[in-house]
C-alpha cells in the first residue's frame, strides 16, 4: 500500500486524538486523515478549566487555541494540517471486517460511512456519578467538558451561589474548590474515604487539609453524599450518609472518571481488567489495525508491572504521539508505561507526587523504607519557602519507587527530578550524589531531593531510626513510655511547641546534660527540632553515649499536622 492510499480515521477530538492525527500528518503528507469529535470543540485544554472558572483568565478561547493564539477549529485543522476535522459528529459503530466507521452529524442527523486502513480510538472518559438521588437537579455539575466549564464560570460571573459543595477530595475536586472559594463562594469538600488526596500518605494529606482549611473551605472526610436535595427542580442542599444536611446552590461532582469503551466493546476490541481498552506498547489493540490512546485505555506501571488507568492530559498526548507514528510506520514508536506523576496548585500550596506512596507500595506487595524531611527550597536569604517531602525506596535494592512533596516552595522541580530517577530505575545510592544545578536563586547547595536521599540512605544503612509524626502522635495518645526530646533553643520553644510532655535540651547543651535523660538506656528516646536536623545530630550523640533505643521524629515540627500547645 502506498502512502497516498493510507486512510486514517481518529475517533475523539480532545487531547490524544488530535495529537495522534497531527503526528500522523507529520509522518505522512499524503495520507487521508479524518478526525471525528462528538463535542463542538476540539483539542480542549481541560486541565485549564478550573483556572478559567476561577478567573485566572477570562478569554474562553485560550482553552482551545494554539500557543500563537489561533483557535483550533475545523478550519484550522483543514488549512494548517490538512485534516478533515468533523465536530458534533458521533461515531456510532465500527465494522472491523469492512474497516468502516459509521458516523452521525448530530445537528442534522445525517449519517456517513468512513473507510479506514488504520483506526485510532480516543474516546476518552466520562465523569463518574454518585448513585445518590437528585443528580439531575439544576445546580449539580461536573467539570469535564467546555460546557461544564461555561456553566461553572456562569455560577461565578452571575453570582448564582453563595454556598457550594464539592463531592470528591482528589486533584480536580480541590482545583474546583479553590476556584469557587476565590469567587467568594462558601465551599465545603465532601470525601467518602478517610483522607483527601489518596496518592499522598496520611501525614502529608493531613498537612494539606490543614492548609486548605486555613484558606476558608471546610472539609468533611469519611462521609459521602446520600442525596442531592431539590426544590422546583433546583438544588438546595445535599444530605450526607450520616444524615447531615448541608445547604448549597451548586454541587460539583469530582469523584473520578470512567473510560468510554462502549464503541470498542461493541466491535469486539479486548477490554482489560481495569476497564480500559487493552493495548500493547505500540498502542495497538487486539486488532492490529486499531489503535487506542488516552483516557479510554489502560496503562502499565513501570514500577510494579501492574495494569492501571491514568487519565492525565500529558499521558494522553504522549500516547497520541506514539500512535500517530505507528499508524504510518508500524512499530516505529513505543509507550512502555507510566510512573504516575501529578501536581496540583491549591491556594499558595503545591502538591506533587510521583510513583507509589508507602501505602500503595505495601498494597502492591513491595517492602519499602521511607524518609520524610522538611526544609527550604532555596536559602533563607533568597526568600526560601518550605517544602515537606517523603521519599519511598524498595528495601534490599534501594530502588526509588515514590516521592511526595508539598508546600509553598518549588515542588515541581523536585517531583520532576524524582520522576526521572524512577523512570531510569535509579537507587537511593545513585541519588545521594546527584549532580543537580545549584545557585542560591534556585536551590540549596544540597538540594531538597538530595537531602531526602541522604536521610533515606541513613535509614536503609541503619545509621538512623525514624518515626513518622503519626507514629509519635500514637505514642503520645496511648501514654507510651517514651522520652520526647526537643533540641531547639529556649526562644524557639517559647514561640512554638507541642506541649505533650516533651523535655527541652538545646543541641549545643546536650553533651553537658546527658544526666537529664533516662538512665535506662533501653527506654525509647524520640528527638526532634523544627525540621529534625538537630534531632538527627542529637540522636548521633546519644547513640555514641550508649543509648540503644533512639529515634528521630522525621520532618520535625514543620511536618506535625496535629494541634500544638503553641
Amino acid at each position: 500500500m502506498s502512502s497516498s492510499q493510507l486512510r486514517i480515521v481518529v475517533i475523539g477530538g480532545s487531547a490524544a486524538g488530535p495529537k495522534a492525527a497531527a503526528k500522523a500528518r507529520r509522518m505522512d503528507e499524503h495520507a487521508s486523515i479524518t478526525l471525528v469529535q462528538r463535542e463542538p470543540d476540539l483539542s480542549m485544554a481541560s486541565c485549564g478549566f478550573p483556572y478559567y472558572v476561577g478567573g485566572t483568565f477570562d478569554d474562553r478561547n485560550l482553552l482551545i487555541c494554539t500557543p500563537a493564539g489561533i483557535v483550533r477549529d475545523p478550519a484550522f485543522y483543514g488549512k494548517a494540517k490538512a485534516i478533515d476535522a468533523r465536530v458534533e459528529t458521533e461515531a456510532l459503530a465500527v465494522d472491523r471486517d469492512a474497516k468502516t466507521v459509521t458516523c452521525e452529524h448530530l445537528p442534522s442527523g445525517e449519517r456517513c460511512t468512513l473507510p479506514y486502513d488504520r483506526l485510532i480510538i480516543a474516546t476518552g472518559a466520562s465523569p463518574m456519578c454518585p448513585s445518590a438521588p437528585g443528580f439531575e437537579l439544576d445546580g449539580v455539575l461536573t467539570l469535564h467538558s467546555m460546557a461544564d466549564a461555561d456553566a461553572l464560570r456562569a455560577v461565578r460571573d452571575e453570582h448564582k451561589a453563595t454556598k457550594a459543595i464539592v463531592v470528591g477530595g482528589g486533584l480536580i475536586g480541590f482545583e474546583v474548590c479553590e476556584a469557587l472559594r476565590l469567587a467568594g463562594i462558601d465551599t465545603t469538600v465532601v470525601e467518602k474515604t478517610t483522607q483527601i488526596l489518596p496518592f499522598l500518605d496520611p501525614d502529608l494529606a493531613k498537612l494539606v487539609e490543614n492548609h486548605i482549611r486555613a484558606h476558608g473551605p471546610d472539609i468533611i472526610v469519611g462521609n459521602g453524599v446520600a442525596e442531592f436535595l431539590g426544590e422546583d427542580g433546583s438544588l438546595v442542599g445535599v444530605k450526607l450518609d450520616n444524615g447531615t444536611e448541608l445547604p448549597c446552590q451548586v454541587a460539583v461532582v469530582a469523584v473520578g472518571v470512567r473510560p468510554n469503551v462502549g464503541l470498542a466493546m461493541a466491535c469486539g476490541i479486548e477490554i482489560g481488567d481495569t476497564g480500559g481498552i487493552r493495548v500493547n506498547e505500540c498502542m495497538q489493540t487486539s486488532d492490529p489495525d486499531v489503535y487506542a490512546v488516552g483516557d479510554c485505555v489502560e496503562c502499565t506501571s513501570l514500577i510494579t508491572g501492574q495494569k492501571l488507568r491514568a487519565p492525565y492530559g500529558d499521558i494522553a498526548n504522549l500516547q497520541g504521539r506514539v500512535a500517530g507514528r505507528n499508524v504510518v510506520h508500524e512499530g516505529s514508536a513505543r509507550f512502555p508505561g507510566i510512573t504516575q506523576t501529578g501536581i496540583c496548585k491549591i491556594f499558595d500550596y503545591t502538591v506533587g507526587f510521583t510513583g507509589l506512596s508507602a501505602q500503595r507500595a505495601a498494597e502492591a506487595g513491595l517492602s519499602v523504607e521511607t524518609a520524610t524531611i522538611s526544609g527550604l527550597d532555596i536559602p533563607v536569604f533568597m526568600g526560601g519557602k518550605l517544602l515537606i517531602s517523603k521519599m519511598v525506596a524498595e528495601r534490599g535494592s534501594g530502588r526509588i519507587v515514590g516521592f511526595q512533596c508539598i508546600g509553598p516552595g518549588d515542588v515541581s522541580k523536585r517531583v520532576a527530578v524524582v520522576a526521572t530517577a524512577i523512570r531510569g530505575g535509579l537507587t537511593v545510592a545513585d541519588m545521594v550524589n546527584a549532580d543537580l544545578p545549584y545557585a542560591p536563586p534556585y536551590s540549596l547547595a544540597l538540594d531538597h531531593v538530595i537531602v531526602a536521599a541522604h536521610v533515606l540512605e541513613n535509614k536503609l544503612e541503619g545509621r538512623m531510626q525514624g518515626l513518622s509524626v503519626s507514629e509519635v502522635k500514637q505514642r503520645v495518645d496511648s501514654g507510651a513510655d517514651c522520652f520526647l526530646l526537643d533540641t531547639r533553643s529556649p526562644a524557639e520553644f517559647e514561640q512554638m511547641r507541642l506541649g505533650v510532655g516533651e523535655t527541652l535540651i538545646p543541641l549545643g547543651a546536650l553533651r553537658d546534660r546527658l544526666d537529664e535523660l533516662p538512665q535506662d538506656k533501653d527506654r525509647e528516646v524520640i528527638l526532634y527540632c523544627k525540621i529534625s536536623l538537630r534531632g538527627y545530630e542529637g540522636a548521633a550523640i546519644l547513640n555514641a553515649h550508649g543509648w540503644r533505643n533512639v529515634k528521630v521524629m522525621e520532618g520535625g515540627l514543620m511536618a506535625w499536622p496535629y494541634p500544638r500547645e503553641k
